[in-house]
């Protein structure tokens, strides 16, 4: 039986908000991981994975390495599916009108 795992689209966005943020790199390269092995068929079975993951029409928001970070994305299930749209530091996540 062939399985699907999730597409990925904005890792150029994880890697270079990695490279200006050293400390994020552990965190965001697991949170890769698991995508690359998972295929979430919604976000109830997301969230089973990520229990701190918030849906904020139409992204779902990630507290990255113990909410010092925050990634944002798009996800549409039905094609598995990630768009990375924004990687913050937990303030420019509070301080940017990012919706």
């Amino acid at each position: 039986m062939l399985s699907f795992f999730m597409r990925i689209l904005g890792r150029d966005l994880v890697h270079a908000f990695m490279r200006q943020h050293p400390d994020s790199q552990s965190s965001l390269r697991t949170w890769l991981q698991v995508f690359e092995i998972n295929d979430f068929k919604h976000f109830n079975q997301l969230r089973q994975t990520f229990g701190s993951a918030d849906y904020v029409r139409p992204y779902t928001v990630f507290n990255i390495s113990g909410n010092r970070f925050r990634l944002i994305a798009l996800i549409h299930y039905p094609v598995a599916t990630v768009m990375i749209k924004y990687i913050f530091t937990h303030a420019q996540y509070d301080r940017i009108k990012w919706r």
